[in-house]
């Protein structure tokens, strides 16, 4: 059976590797971006260009999208020419983007209100796992369409869950950036402890390695962290985006996350001093300001 043409939309460090290995399994992919360069690079691997999102929805049996944030996403889907103006009946619409819950599902509902249907299905596992196809993805919408798209899920992530309806998958990932903006606080901590004490941290971070403190955080990061190397796999000023949604997500439950908030304040440090566009794990340069 012919693989459905994928129209993406959104062709940054995570989009573009992904919307590759699309590619390269065998789906005839359509795309779109602001910026002409990861357009016309695609192009020459074989992708067809759009000239506006609804374009891109008018030539695609499934439309993803993979941008910044809530707004941009209301934009390229809700906006003139947008994804919303061209779906074809029974087409999919799939938000890979981290955004609010409630702007997912009032998206969904506009794109299945024009006789389409949609999933929300945020990633995890940064610019290596997407150019790895080996992202965790987190799904909301029903059961039917999310089995219909597992041969496109498989060629971008290895773990692929549905988590519930619509919303639920952007509600996992806001849990998701919890746990990842917490684990490399702390794992800032430890390595600037180990410094700090005249221990070399990159021998403690192989002694951890072995031991109840494992993590990938503490693999991949705590690597960065000990050679200074902050080029970004995910920009800072996107954790505090998400960050942001996660407090947001949580007053609308009445619920209050101390280590939440207590990380939002981190972000906003690294960022207001004009260092967001580094990688989240540069949180360990907080410490060594404060030290």
């Amino acid at each position: 059976m012919a693989h459905p043409t994928v129209g993406w939309i959104g062709l940054g460090i995570m989009g573009k590797p992904m919307a590759r290995n699309a590619l390269r399994a065998g789906f005839p992919v359509v795309v779109w971006n602001r910026s002409r360069a990861p357009v016309a690079e695609l192009v020459a691997e074989g992708a067809l260009e759009a000239a506006t999102p609804r374009e891109v929805a008018e030539r695609s049996d499934v439309v993803v999208t993979i941008v910044t944030d809530s707004p941009e996403v209301e934009q390229v889907v809700l906006g003139e020419d947008g994804v919303a103006a061209g779906i074809r009946p029974g087409a999919v619409y799939v938000d890979m983007s981290t955004i609010a819950p409630g702007a997912e599902r009032r998206i969904a509902a506009e794109i299945v209100g024009r006789g389409g249907r949609a999933l929300d299905a945020p990633v995890s596992g940064g610019e290596q796992g997407a150019i790895a196809g080996t992202l965790s993805i987190m799904v909301g919408g029903d059961q039917a369409t999310f089995d219909e798209l597992g041969p496109l899920f498989s060629v971008l992530g290895k773990n692929v869950v549905r988590i519930g309806e619509s919303g639920a998958g952007q509600i996992a990932k806001a849990c998701n950036q919890i746990v990842v903006a917490l684990t490399i606080e702390a794992v800032a901590e430890a390595l600037a402890l180990a410094e700090a004490c005249g221990v070399d941290p990159a021998r403690v971070r192989s002694a951890l390695l072995g031991g109840f403190a494992q993590s990938r955080i503490l693999d991949v990061h705590g690597e960065r962290m000990i050679a200074r190397n902050f080029v970004p796999g995910f920009k800072s000023s996107l954790h505090r985006k998400d960050m942001r949604i996660v407090d947001a997500t949580a007053r609308e439950a009445s619920l209050d996350l101390p280590g939440a908030r207590l990380l939002l304040e981190r972000f906003d440090q690294l960022c207001d001093r004009g260092d967001g566009e580094l990688d989240h794990s540069a949180l360990r340069t907080l410490i060594d300001k404060e030290g």
